[in-house]
């Protein structure tokens, strides 16, 4: 990596050799590198102190389990994401989110159905788009049963006791209403104070939303989005009803003094579920395919695109840093949360420039960097995707795969000249039986004549380097311990280009997910003045 600029500091100034730039004390060389990471520079802002800021505290709003329908790495990441992005959603008085590289719709389908927020997936895939279609089609139609298998505790004996007499149904429901009532009042004046809580080193001027002026449709909507112990109590009265089993009165029908106890009780519970029903049509979520660049208009995307937060969970190279960029130009979108990976992918402005003509880069992107004309380079990038955290508990590197690749570069190298290529040999190596079978499979791959080469001479390369497949596991050792360091550079040059942006209320970085479960843990967040 071009300078090393930061390893010239007295203190790990004997890191390099002065003159062969050749690397002397890897021990001090581990120590700079933790230094510089992230972790130690104390430039994140920590994600409880953002929710304390946002409002409310760090419970969680959701009983729901999604790792029975995600894997525990993606369940964690949608979990944790998700309730950020619907308290960022809350404060800025937003109910529509884009959600930008949506893959597989994970995150997009909960946002949709826990927080009754209207989503937009956005992908450039029209596979994954299809495919999140169909889950999200049928995550709809088993939501209800994780909601109540979910609720199914020993806390909630309310849910059992549901079918009792209708008056004793009002007399809960009484008690419950009157509860929520005093709960939002509370929660209205702390609306009406947030901005006061927010400390100064967090963000302010942002704005939160007005309160409502119809008090009980909102109580209704605002319980379903935030699944709240009170929420639970006065919906599960009304899901124990069929959906016909309440008569919808009109006014004209009788005079309200002469409606007996359990009529009132009915029409009381009817117009608040008729309301619920009503406020659950926001809760909706769109796939969408679309190519997304830095100069995507989205209004030709989301014909109703109104005020909105723009998130990304990983999103892949140049869309991480495209995301920041429609986020800073779009006067509609007013927050971004944007989780970003696959650095490897990055384009960059000072690396190879005859061979490219682009004029949006994904690196750099701050004005600091691009007047120094910095240049990571692809071994730096590819590093930066390493997973440290992995390692430090036991998760080695895949050694022996590393070592057929790099030795399967030497042999097409020397016998077929060929030193740079558009193909990939992929995940071959757990498909193959044996390093000839590997190199046989690579080769026809890459549609390189395999024939040209006998058996005898592919084994002869393994035996010329096995010896220091030692020497190639040290040196990627070296590249995940240096890691953070790149990912570093990387995860400041987006956030000082927010902070050159002069529409930007408050930005910075934080460590949203469990490094060992999620190594791209970082996410990149902004709130528009």
């Amino acid at each position: 990596m071009r300078g090393w600029f930061w390893f010239y500091d007295d203190t790990f100034s004997n890191v390099f050799c002065e003159n062969s730039k050749k690397l002397i004390n890897v021990h001090l060389f581990a120590l700079a590198v933790k230094y510089y990471s992230l972790s130690h520079l104390g430039v994140c802002t920590p994600l409880e102190e953002l929710l304390k800021a946002l409002g409310g505290d760090n419970q969680g709003s959701t009983g729901i389990k999604t790792d029975e329908f995600m894997n525990n790495k993606k369940s964690h990441e949608v979990q944790v994401m998700s309730e950020l992005v619907d308290k960022i959603a809350n404060y800025c008085g937003i109910k529509q989110v884009i959600d930008i590289g949506s893959g597989k719709g994970y995150l997009s389908s909960f946002l949709s159905m826990q927080y009754n927020l209207k989503v937009y997936g956005i992908d450039s895939s029209n596979i994954n788009t299809n495919g999140a279609h169909e889950r999200n089609r049928k995550l709809k139609k088993h939501w209800r049963a994780y909601q109540s298998r979910a609720r199914a505790n020993p806390k909630s004996q309310r849910l059992e006791k549901a079918n009792d007499s209708p008056v004793q149904n009002e007399i809960k429901f009484k008690a419950v209403n009157e509860r929520t009532l005093n709960n939002s009042c509370l929660q209205s004046q702390d609306q009406r104070t947030t901005q006061d809580l927010v400390p100064s080193c967090v963000f302010t001027e942002v704005t939160t939303s007005e309160t409502s002026k119809q008090t009980e449709i909102d109580l209704v909507a605002q319980a379903q989005c935030n699944e709240s112990e009170l929420s639970e109590e006065a919906l599960a009265i009304l899901n124990v009803l069929p959906a016909d089993a309440v008569e919808i009165f009109s006014s004209s029908q009788c005079n309200s003094e002469e409606l007996c106890e359990e009529e009132k009780a009915q029409r009381k519970m009817a117009s608040i579920k008729a309301k619920a029903s009503k406020s659950s049509e926001s809760n909706l979520y769109f796939p969408l395919t679309s190519y997304i660049t830095a100069e995507t208009e989205l209004g030709d995307i989301i014909t109703d695109l109104e005020d909105c937060i723009m998130v990304g969970l990983h999103t892949c190279g140049d869309l991480a840093a495209n995301t920041l960029r429609i986020f800073t130009a779009k006067p509609e979108i007013k927050a971004v949360c944007s989780v970003g990976c696959c650095y490897h992918l990055l384009s960059e402005q000072y690396e190879n420039q005859e061979d490219c003509t682009e004029e949006v880069w994904g690196f750099p992107m701050c004005q600091y960097l691009k007047d120094k004309g910095w240049c990571c380079g692809r071994n730096a990038r590819m590093s930066a995707c390493l997973a440290l955290e992995r390692i430090a508990v036991g998760q080695m590197l895949p050694t022996d795969s590393l070592f057929y690749r790099a030795v399967l570069q030497v042999i097409i190298e020397e016998n077929y000249g060929v030193t740079k290529s558009e193909r990939h040999v992929g995940k071959i190596f757990s498909k193959s039986s044996s390093f000839l079978d590997y190199v046989r499979k690579s080769l026809k791959k890459l549609e390189l004549d395999d024939s040209k080469l006998p058996d005898s001479c592919i084994m002869d390369y393994y035996e010329k380097y096995k010896h220091r497949m030692n020497e190639l596991e040290a040196f990627n050792m070296l590249k995940v311990v240096l890691a953070p360091c790149i990912e570093v550079l990387i995860l400041l040059d987006r956030l000082c280009y927010l902070k050159e942006q002069d529409n930007i209320a408050w930005s910075g970085l934080v460590k949203l997910f469990d490094p060992v479960k999620s190594p791209r843990c970082y996410a990149v967040i902004a709130l528009k003045k």
